[in-house]
């Protein structure tokens, strides 16, 4: 359970159009993934090649265009692209010289998934207003 008392957390982000970086660990108190909103300005790399001990990532391109290393081999990655990287991957992104590049990237622990949506979800006898 959520710090709250409660079973979920909300939090206003702002303006999550903004240039910047922002992570969701602490806002929503994850347990499970870390979620962060990036956007890297035209021509700007994150400064390092890394990769992890035990977290896969995830990113889903939001806008612009950019460039991505993993493991030797560099592509171009555009909006709307989407790609799974495994923890011993080395990688490093840059936006495009042209573009801004405003992704997603989200965290977990490799081979941790038990279930997903449909194995995951059960049905809750309550309703919203709406239904």
């Amino acid at each position: 359970m959520n710090p709250s008392g409660k079973n979920y957390s909300v939090r206003s982000l702002g303006n999550v159009t903004s240039l910047g970086r922002i992570e969701l660990h602490e806002a929503l108190s994850l347990t499970g993934s870390e979620v962060t909103i990036n956007e890297l300005p035209s021509g700007v790399s994150v400064p390092f090649v890394h990769a992890h001990k035990n977290n896969e990532e995830v990113y889903v391109v939001l806008s612009g265009k950019g460039w991505l290393y993993i493991d030797g081999d560099e592509f171009e990655i555009k909006e709307g692209d989407a790609f799974r990287i495994d923890p011993n991957g080395a990688r490093c992104i840059k936006a495009d010289n042209a573009s801004a590049l405003r992704f997603i990237c989200i965290q977990a622990k490799a081979n941790s998934l038990e279930g997903f949506t449909q194995t995951d979800g059960i049905a809750v006898d309550v309703k919203p207003t709406w239904l």
